[in-house]
């Protein structure tokens, strides 16, 4: 991928405990402030159940519509974890034992292959064509196949992926960001801060309000890839308080 000034990004995030609330995500967090650092904008976080063609239909959209995928979750061992048969779908192309998987995998177990289960075997099935992700932590590893990567649900595992696949990665400028704390409350500056917002539709501000000692405030975030427009932004905002 060739560099360009502004790169994007999508999570998918593929686990029906997600959406039941049994399990919580902080994967997305994770990557997206590594992705902010190297100048890719996350603009999309999906949510999506282990059904395969939810998965293939969302891949399919997202994998389009932005420079980088990146999906969590579904590359387990056991009979849900279906996100590699349908990357393979969405891909067209086989789904297939990986000898290198499963030469990193053995090394994990002190038997090496004769401790490879058919459930183990499962996470050696990678795409035709794709490149491995290294896990450091447990060795079965992710994938990456064009312009998606495909990531364990385990935030350790998750983490450790992410550690090496970022410097792989081809960013844009970096977005940078000011922040400007009001001590008034969002009901009193929300007019005037509408109309700056108004005239810098360029800029992404963001109103956060926070009380601190039986007082109420506002913190403004802006983010923009230019450092002279968001000092003039600054100075705007100032007069707020």
């Amino acid at each position: 991928m060739t560099k360009k000034t502004k790169v994007n990004a999508a999570i998918l995030i593929i686990g029906n405990e997600i959406l039941s609330g049994r399990t919580q995500d902080t994967n997305t967090s994770t990557i997206a402030v590594w992705l902010n650092s190297i100048g890719v904008k996350v603009e999309e976080v999906r949510v999506i159940p282990d059904v395969e063609k939810t998965i293939i239909d969302t891949l399919n959209l997202l994998k389009s519509t932005y420079d980088y995928v990146f999906t969590t979750g579904g590359i387990g061992p056991t009979h849900d974890d279906i996100t590699a048969e349908a990357i393979a779908t969405a891909f067209n192309v086989p789904l297939e034992i990986n000898s290198a998987a499963v030469d990193l995998l053995a090394s994990h177990y002190p038997n090496g292959k004769t401790d490879i289960n058919s459930a183990r075997l499962r996470m050696c099935r990678i795409p035709e064509g794709a490149t491995l992700i290294q896990n450091p932590i447990s060795k079965a590893p992710g994938f990456s196949i064009e312009n998606v990567f495909v990531m364990a649900g385990v935030p350790s595992i998750f983490r450790a992926m992410t550690d090496s696949t970022i410097p792989q990665l081809v960013g844009g400028d970096p977005l940078l960001s000011i922040s400007v704390r009001i001590e008034k409350g969002e009901g009193d500056i929300a007019t005037e801060l509408s109309e700056i917002a108004k005239k810098h539709k360029e800029i992404s501000i963001g109103s956060y309000p926070f009380s601190q000692n039986g007082r109420y405030g506002t913190m403004i975030v802006a983010r923009h890839r230019d450092k002279d427009v968001l000092n003039k932004l600054e100075r705007k905002l100032q007069n707020l308080m």
